[in-house]
């Protein structure tokens, strides 16, 4: 690991110093994280679902409320709505982005709506030009879901700073990976801030004095240690994880495979960091399991879309509500696109692909 000794001396100094939750390892990563993303505020917390429930409670998001979101994303999207009461209103993709249509947002906007929840799916930022103005249009708060999405950009500006809110994920699959669960909020309002502070730590501003019914969601000093190592490589790592996507195109090109399987897009505007490599195959279950015995892993985000899910079943979601979220997840397949990967093994992927198909 070529960060080995970095993140042990960052470890150990956090060690020593005794102080575990928050401090100044947190203010630290707190701030090298704002200014990388151009953010004013930037808030740690326990975990990216954490990120999302925090900024739905600053919005006084209850029972009977409705957030608009996409069906095609994890758990912890709608979730956040549901812990608080509140109803996912489902819109569908894009069949080659997986990121929300923002052409059917317009149209999920009730009176009960109470924000806009796009997520910036495998590091490919959602259309914010449109969802921005719909929710201008009515006054609407957007919540940027960037949990896989650290560093990318869209015409220019990061993700996490379009929106009243962004939500990014520390989680160890992460481009930007703690060890272990960890989270933070970036907004450009200082009094949302301040009371963001307040909710990750039971609601309290002050010692044992609660002034809002909070949670517990403090980003520990261990972590933070260790994210504002990896910082400092974000950019190099990103890069690789680009340079491995055009690779991936240039040898399914190659292997004459275009026309079977759908590669990830990366539209005008997008600056897109690959947290995953997503492409759409025929006969993906039987391709994984070809390329298992090859010794090749892959992996499927995701296999069933929220609204067929028992814990966000309603009466108005069935079968054929979304038709492209749905398809989307008979067909993805994730392949390996982590920085250290080799071209020969991206080779040997693809090469593998290719046999299965020839057959």
């Amino acid at each position: 690991m070529p960060i080995k000794d970095e993140v042990l001396d960052a470890v150990h100094r956090v060690l020593a110093s005794q102080q575990l939750i928050l401090g100044p390892e947190v203010e630290a990563f707190e701030a090298e994280i704002a200014r990388y993303v151009g953010a004013p505020f930037s808030i740690g917390c326990g975990s990216g679902s954490d990120a999302l429930l925090l900024a739905l409670m600053t919005l006084r998001v209850g029972p009977h409320d409705e957030v608009i979101t996409t069906p095609f994303t994890f758990g912890a999207t709608a979730g956040a709505m549901a812990r608080l009461g509140a109803r996912p209103v489902f819109v569908d993709i894009h069949p080659e982005t997986f990121n929300l249509d923002e052409r059917q947002v317009e149209a999920a906007v009730t009176t009960r709506t109470r924000a806009i929840m796009p997520v910036h799916l495998f590091g490919l930022p959602a259309n914010m030009d449109v969802v921005l103005e719909i929710a201008a249009h009515h006054k609407l708060p957007v919540i940027e879901d960037a949990a896989q999405a650290i560093g990318s950009k869209w015409n220019g500006k990061s993700i996490g700073t379009l929106g009243d809110f962004g939500c990014f994920s520390f989680f160890p699959s992460k481009n930007l990976g703690c060890a272990g669960d960890g989270g933070l909020i970036t907004t450009n309002d200082p009094e949302i801030a301040q009371e963001l502070r307040a909710l990750r730590a039971h609601g309290t501003r002050r010692k044992y004095h609660y002034d809002l019914v909070g949670i517990n969601s403090r980003l520990d000093a261990l972590h933070a240690a260790i994210l504002r190592v990896k910082l400092r490589h974000l950019d190099e790592w990103t890069e690789a994880r680009r340079q491995n996507a055009a690779r991936y195109r240039d040898l399914f090109t190659e292997h004459n495979l275009l026309q079977l399987i759908l590669l990830p897009c990366n539209p005008d505007g997008s600056f897109h960091v690959y947290n995953q490599y997503t492409i759409r195959v025929p006969q993906r279950n039987q391709l994984i399991v070809y390329l298992r015995e090859q010794g090749i892993s892959t992996e499927v985000y995701y296999p069933s879309p929220l609204h067929l899910e028992p814990a966000f079943a309603c009466p108005r979601y069935g079968m054929g509500s979304f038709p492209h979220a749905e398809a989307a997840c008979n067909e993805v397949l994730s392949l390996p696109i982590y920085p250290e990967l080799t071209i020969e093994q991206q080779e040997a992927v693809v090469c593998a692909i290719a046999r299965f198909y020839s057959r």
